[in-house]
């Protein structure tokens, strides 16, 4: 708990960079205001007390438009602290969540991609946006009201004492009465408070999941079921909120009857106090200012409380994402050392050394991966569904870590995992069978790989993918805006603009990992002879279920179930009698066979 409770003031003061002076100016101007707001009371006493007895304040019994210039200057005074006060209220707040929500975001950033696979989007979403601001609204706007309303009591209690003692202390026992009301349905406004700010998580990525897979859900005419899928969620996440609402409807309606005989006791025993002449007219009117003034403060301890409820659960929902463990990217002054010890002269041969790897414990997707690539070549990788050709390049770019003692994986004479994140990424370009795209332009989305090329460079990209035709044959050429994640565009230009993209990158390992699925066969050959010219000093990984894709590489790994089945040149593999052959003689007809061999 201590660990937790120290945490949570660690981060606040790193959100809080920036923006102390703000807070502190707001609470010193909120501070002005209430102290300015006390004396009202106590004009109106002077008011009341010089009509009624004139001898009690003769000098102001006939002067008594001085009062009337007094209570105009505070009440112009206070505005303008509260003025102040608010100012520098949102100057506070919008900087401490824009500091979260930069924290946060970075952060995500950084965490390796098992953490993403447990995670889902809406929820992460939810945490890095509703819950920021919930964290916002307390530490900033309710903190705030807590040091207003200390302040107020101290001094609102000071004036009642200073008038009347008997009857401030009738009003003291009622202030405990208030708070520790108040935090027994913190505690139980707490509890039901996590479960429906999970509710809200999980409604988020039914949304998110609906607005990403739209296509799926209109091919398949799962309109009905996503419909359904989400009324049964909102459903629970409605009752969840109703049940919420009426234990604050309760809360405040026994807070309504407490804090309505504070008041009462207030009259009834003022009044008494007033005819026996204890306390003049001014002093009674003054004093009952004072305690309806003080009531609503002491009861918005209790919303406090609640939102302080709101706000634990929240910061606990955003500290889950501060807590993981991030990927261990390097820095700069590493990849200096090694650029050193190296002599500016890379090696790219790839070892793969005795590599086990599963997702999950227990459940290994590669067993023993033994296997070399040499710099410069091209290697082609063939397997079935679930043997785990991808895996092999999430490892090789460490998007998964490899566990101690399950072999490692060098390039050149280097382990991966001593080498700088940044830089490994950097040496190894990558285009997915599902490449991503910004909903940006088709230039700005090639370029995006190297900010800085220029147009000529990004259109010899986008011909070596053998996609620049297709671009201007667009009304707006290069300038053509793609849907979100690309969705304008065919399954086959897609991934030939993730190409360009990458080829940008002029990285020494190109990886391209079922990424010319989407293309005909003969558009697959256009590119294929396009790249090799392009990239005649790169090693690249050619991961594919086409064996014309395959066939020209300089060597081939075949997995079956995650273990290395064979491995060698095609003209080696076709005439071994294993796997890869019978997987050319199910995909290649006689026509097909005699058009390679010639």
């Amino acid at each position: 708990m201590i660990d937790i409770k120290y945490r949570k003031w660690n981060l606040i003061r790193q959100f809080f960079v920036g923006s102390k002076k703000y807070f502190a100016i707001a609470v010193a101007a909120s501070l002005v205001t209430t102290a300015l707001n006390a004396l009202t009371p106590q004009i109106f006493r002077f008011s009341i007390d010089s009509v009624l007895d004139g001898t009690q304040y003769g000098y102001l019994s006939g002067r008594l438009w001085i009062l009337a210039v007094l209570l105009v200057a505070v009440a112009a005074l206070s505005g303008f602290s509260q003025y102040v006060c608010r100012l520098h209220t949102a100057l506070a707040g919008e900087t401490f969540a824009r500091n979260m929500r930069d924290m946060l975001f970075c952060h995500v950033q950084r965490l390796p991609m098992s953490w993403h696979d447990q995670n889902q989007t809406g929820d992460i979403i939810q945490r890095c946006t509703s819950d920021v601001e919930v964290i916002r609204n307390f530490v900033v706007t309710q903190l705030l009201e807590v040091f207003r309303t200390v302040f107020l009591i101290v001094i609102y209690f000071s004036m009642m004492v200073s008038m009347n003692v008997r009857l401030s202390m009738a009003v003291l026992p009622f202030v405990p009465v208030v708070i520790l009301y108040s935090a027994v349905f913190y505690r139980l406004i707490a509890r039901r408070f996590i479960v429906a700010d999970e509710a809200e998580g999980e409604l988020s990525t039914v949304v998110q999941e609906n607005a990403t897979g739209v296509r799926v859900v209109r091919a398949f005419g799962r309109e009905k079921f996503e419909m359904d899928r989400f009324r049964e969620k909102n459903d629970i996440f409605a009752k969840l909120w109703i049940r919420l609402g009426t234990l604050s409807g309760l809360y405040w309606g026994v807070g309504d009857l407490i804090t309505g005989l504070q008041v009462v006791t207030v009259i009834v025993l003022g009044a008494v106090e007033a005819v026996h002449g204890s306390i003049s007219v001014g002093e009674f009117v003054a004093f009952a200012s004072y305690n309806t003034t003080l009531v609503w403060p002491i009861r918005g301890l209790g919303r406090i409380l609640s939102d302080m409820s709101k706000a634990g659960v929240s910061f606990e929902r955003v500290d889950y994402i501060i807590r993981a463990k991030e990927e261990v990217h390097g820095d700069e002054e590493d990849l200096k050392r090694q650029t050193r010890e190296t002599n500016g002269k890379e090696e790219y041969d790839i070892v793969f050394d005795h590599v086990s790897f599963g997702y999950e414990e227990g459940n290994e997707v590669l067993t023993d991966m033994n296997f070399q690539i040499p710099q410069g070549c091209t290697f082609g990788i063939l397997g079935g569904t679930g043997s785990g050709k991808s895996t092999i390049v999430q490892l090789l770019t460490r998007l998964y870590e490899l566990e101690d003692g399950k072999g490692s994986i060098r390039i050149g004479k280097r382990d991966i995992r001593e080498i700088p994140m940044q830089e490994l990424r950097r040496q190894v370009g990558m285009v997915l069978q599902e490449p991503f795209l910004y909903s940006r332009t088709i230039r700005e989305n090639i370029g995006a790989a190297a900010p800085q090329v220029t147009f000529e460079e990004i259109r010899h990209a986008a011909k070596v993918a053998c996609i620049d035709e297709a671009i201007m044959g667009f009304g707006d050429g290069y300038e053509t805006l793609v849907g979100e994640r690309g969705v304008t565009l065919s399954g086959g230009q897609r991934q030939r603009v993730a190409i360009a993209r990458m080829l940008l990158q002029k990285a020494p390992i190109m990886v391209f990992d079922d990424s010319l699925s989407a293309v005909d066969s003969q558009t697959d050959i256009k590119i294929r002879k396009a790249l090799s010219e392009h990239m005649k000093e790169s090693t690249v990984i050619l991961i594919s279920h086409r064996i014309t894709t395959l066939m020209g590489a300089d060597q081939i790994l075949v997995l079956n179930h995650g273990c290395i089945e064979e491995i060698g040149t095609h003209h080696e593999l076709i005439t071994s009698g294993g796997l890869y052959q019978q997987i050319y003689e199910i995909q290649m007809s006689q026509d097909d066979r005699e058009k390679v061999e010639v």
